[in-house]
């Protein structure tokens, strides 16, 4: 059977990911034509969403073949708006790539997707991108790497110059130049004569290679050439350790060392381990598409005729093109459509069937930090359910973002990393759902916290025989916890209905908040007592307990908490003096400074609520060049 590797692309945003994912299945010939991202034209880029903003939004789905291995290809965002596409990426993957711009170095984003890489145990290579430009050094960007991701990198490939342009790639193991055919693709090209500069990398990777293969480490003592076979083995065994990343070198944009790339992913990419035993296979994300509705991203675990699955259908992925297959193979990746409503991670039997939470291990679904509020309204009463029933897709389809229905408002409350990610909804719930609402200005997100203990409250009403009477207290949880707590060991052994109907309307309450600046988290309610008519609608009895809990607790019950983030800033050093003070207006506190003489990092604390807008504000200070990146720090008590 054909060897299968799953791998991943990652990057900071605008380092090059999805032109190398491009140029990767140019190369392939999977197509005629790189499409550009500049142009809109990136295959692995579907959504209109993406074509306008030149960001990946949806981690895209391809495949293409490379020495006799067959390869899907996931392009992942770069945004950390949409981090939920990159985690559920990694947990399918064999292999990822990291891309590091040469011009910009390993950014924020190049170090938090590193961590997730190591945090996950996934086997990683680099990719030093740009080096067509003529500012950009291998040999700085192999430092920083180094210095940044705490890693020794070696370099498998090199570029060379002519008149200070990037003419060819020099591949390390095979000896060969690789130049550009008629098509475009690259070709290789035996050399027989290595300059200085290939001589001290060869003789790096010998070095490093000798401490992992003893046939390499004697030929090295007797001054005998290893040959390429022989390294080759060496490196499998080199890319096991956390202590070392092979790098290649080149430009995507260009097409040059892409082929080094690809081939050194077909020979240092071990098998996957064995899967899961008697499953078919798990779900590892979820989709829509207008003509096809909801689809489910799907990883097979076993080979298997499709005809044989009623209710499946199965088809080959290429971005948002579906193509029917008749068969699955083990270990690959398909779009899977179902009769039956599908969830993320859930597993399935050899019959197709869904297996129970407890059987299938099913994977948990990670807490993202929604930092962002905004209500939204229907424009037209008629339009509620369809609403309603569009915004449930898209949460189901996005595990960051959530929405909740405001009790007694009538209106929703979406919760999203940041305000780029809430646009794109915005904008794929009247596209794709034809859904016309009324969004509000989006508000940060805060969070509410208990500041005592509550006495009991007991809330009763009727509607004609029916009658519900339920008691509720609350208290505060340590100041670390966020989980909304449920004690009704008495419940325990009542309708697990009505107990699950309570934790719902617990949980609901909550979200929404008693402030209208968040959510309150970290408290444990307690039922003291429940008496309802037998037979009583579950849903009078949700009504009951949230109407309690909106009752016992007060303004004066709860503090607030404001989200903070990490502030990171280059400029040019002309520009430093009136950054800083912009920043300490809007109560920024800078953390730390630096430079080189010419350029100026700042990193700084900030309150979320005074940087809306701020990438608008900082382009009209520096002129358009400086750059920045946040990341969520803290909730920070406000004081008042």
């Amino acid at each position: 059977m054909q060897e299968i590797r799953n791998i991943a692309i990652l990057a900071h945003v605008d380092a090059g990911k999805t032109t190398l994912s491009e140029r990767i299945l140019f190369s392939a010939g999977e197509v005629l034509r790189a499409g550009d991202v500049e142009e809109g034209l990136a295959t692995m880029d579907y959504l209109p969403e993406e074509k306008d903003r030149g960001i990946t939004i949806e981690a895209g789905v391809a495949h293409f073949e490379w020495r006799g291995v067959w390869f899907n290809l996931i392009d992942t965002p770069g945004h950390i708006d949409f981090g939920a596409e990159v985690d559920t990426a990694l947990e399918s993957v064999d292999a990822a790539v990291l891309v590091v711009s040469a011009t910009s170095g390993v950014e924020t984003q190049t170090i938090s997707a590193w961590n997730k890489l190591k945090k996950q145990g996934v086997l990683s290579f680099i990719f030093i991108n740009k080096l067509d430009n003529p500012h950009a050094s291998i040999e700085e960007t192999l430092f920083e790497i180094e210095d940044s991701l705490g890693v020794q990198a070696i370099l498998l490939n090199i570029p060379e110059y002519s008149n200070g342009s990037l003419t060819t790639i020099l591949d390390i193991i095979s000896k060969t130049r690789l130049s550009h055919d008629s098509s475009g693709r690259e070709q290789a090209i035996a050399i027989s004569e290595t300059s200085k500069n290939f001589d001290i990398y060869f003789n790096e990777l010998i070095e490093f290679t000798s401490i992992f293969d003893d046939t390499v480490l004697e030929q090295a003592l007797n001054q005998v050439k290893a040959t390429p076979k022989q390294l080759i083995k060496a490196l499998q065994a080199l890319v096991q350790s956390d202590d070392y990343v092979l790098c290649y070198a080149g430009s995507a944009l260009h097409n040059k060392g892409v082929r080094s790339l690809m081939t050194g992913l077909s020979f240092f990419i071990p098998p996957p381990p064995n899967h899961i035993q008697n499953v078919l296979g798990q779900v590892i994300r979820l989709r829509f598409f207008g003509d096809h509705g909801e689809v489910s991203l799907f990883k097979s675990m076993t080979s298997k005729s499709t005809l044989d699955l009623k209710g499946l259908q199965f088809y080959r992925m290429k971005a948002n093109m579906l193509i029917p297959v008749t068969e699955i193979r083990k270990g690959d990746i398909y779009a899977m459509k179902s009769v039956k409503k599908m969830e993320l991670g859930a597993f399935l039997d050899f019959n197709g069937s869904l297996l129970k939470e407890k059987e299938s291990k099913k994977t948990q679904k990670k807490s993202y930090e929604a930092l962002l509020q905004t209500q939204i309204e229907c424009q037209s009463i008629e339009d509620f359910e369809k609403v309603d029933h569009s915004l449930k897709i898209l949460s189901r389809i996005d595990p960051s973002f959530s929405v909740e229905m405001h009790p007694q408002g009538g209106y929703w409350v979406m919760h999203t990393v940041g305000e780029v990610q809430l646009e794109v909804l915005l904008a794929r719930l009247k596209r794709e759902f034809r859904c016309e609402v009324k969004a509000s200005a989006p508000e940060v997100q805060w969070q509410e916290r208990l500041n005592k203990k509550t006495n009991s409250y007991t809330n009763s009403f009727q509607v004609g025989t029916n009658k519900v009477s339920i008691s509720i207290s609350a208290k505060p949880l340590p100041k670390m916890e966020r989980d909304i707590r449920l004690n009704a060991s008495f419940l325990e052994e009542e309708n697990r209905e009505v107990l699950a109907g309570i934790r719902a309307a617990l949980l609901e309450t909550a979200e929404i908040g008693f402030l209208g600046k968040g959510p309150l988290v970290g408290v444990e309610f307690k039922i003291h007592s429940l008496e309802y008519t037998p037979g009583i609608n579950i849903g009078m009895i949700k009504k009951a307990c949230t109407d309690a809990v909106l009752l016992l607790i007060k303004e004066k019950d709860v503090f607030l908490y404001e989200p903070y983030m990490l502030l990171y800033l280059e400029s040019p050093v002309e520009y430093a003096g009136f950054v800083t003070n912009d920043i300490q207006s809007r109560q920024g506190i800078i953390r730390e400074v630096g430079g080189d003489g010419k350029t100026h990092f700042l990193k700084a604390e900030v309150p979320l609520r005074n940087f809306f807008g701020y990438s608008t504000v900082l382009r009209s200070i520096s002129k358009g060049k400086a750059h920045y990146e946040m990341q969520f720090l803290k909730f920070k008590e406000k004081a008042f």
